[in-house]
């Protein structure tokens, strides 16, 4: 695999996460999720598509090529097994590992990542339910969709969090509308798009962007 820059890692990694989530990138979100200009975009993505790691249509957004896939899920692997170390081993809370992880992700070679896996029991997913991409880029997604998809009355069991952002993590965390958590669908509001959602005895009304983000397998 080509050894690339931690920046152009991050870069890559980002795309993948945004192109997982829409099909592909458009440069004004990957601008807000690495926090520069669009004129910075521009001008990298344009350096990423000369090296052969992405395709970009103007106007439309940014695909990853196979090269570039195949280095993001390199990174998301390290990324993802860091999280389980965080969590898992030094009981860090969940709604931090995330944001620690991406700085340690690039410090972390394959000579690591081995015995840590095996120290960690070869776990499938991060701790947010996101899945562990193997050695050579292969990804097993669980069956599942997005809570906003499930119709009222209609139950599910919390598959992944897709976006993991600190205090939305929190704020799921402080709801318990965690993995492996069952919930329930009471009531779509069509206005706003919110959601109703009932866990154990509480019904905790969502808004509809905060439901994307909880994906579910159906009961």
């Amino acid at each position: 695999m080509v050894e690339v820059s931690p920046s152009i890692e991050d870069y890559l990694e980002n795309i993948y996460r945004l192109q997982e989530k829409d099909g592909l990138a458009r440069t004004k979100e990957l601008a807000v999720k690495m926090y520069v200009s669009l004129g910075t975009i521009t001008n990298t993505v344009e350096m990423l598509e000369r090296q052969g790691f992405v395709t970009h249509r103007p106007y439309k957004g940014v695909r990853l090529t196979e090269e570039g896939k195949k280095i993001a899920l390199d990174v998301i692997r390290r990324h993802r097994l860091v999280e389980r170390l965080l969590t898992d081993i030094l009981h860090m809370d969940w709604s931090k590992a995330h944001e620690v992880a991406c700085r340690l992700e690039h410090g972390f070679t394959e000579d690591v990542i081995r015995p840590l896996r095996k120290i960690l029991g070869h776990p499938k997913t991060c701790p947010h339910g996101n899945p562990i991409p193997t050695r050579h880029g292969g990804i097993t997604e669980k069956k599942s969709s997005s809570l906003i998809d499930l119709k009222p009355r209609e139950r599910g069991t919390i598959v992944k969090i897709v976006e993991e952002n600190r205090d939305l993590l929190q704020y799921l965390r402080s709801l318990g509308l965690v993995p492996g958590a069952s919930v329930k669908v009471e009531e779509k509001i069509p206005l706003d798009g919110s959601v109703a959602v009932k866990l154990e005895d509480a019904d905790s009304p969502l808004s509809s962007k905060v439901a994307s983000v909880l994906w579910v397998r159906k009961k």
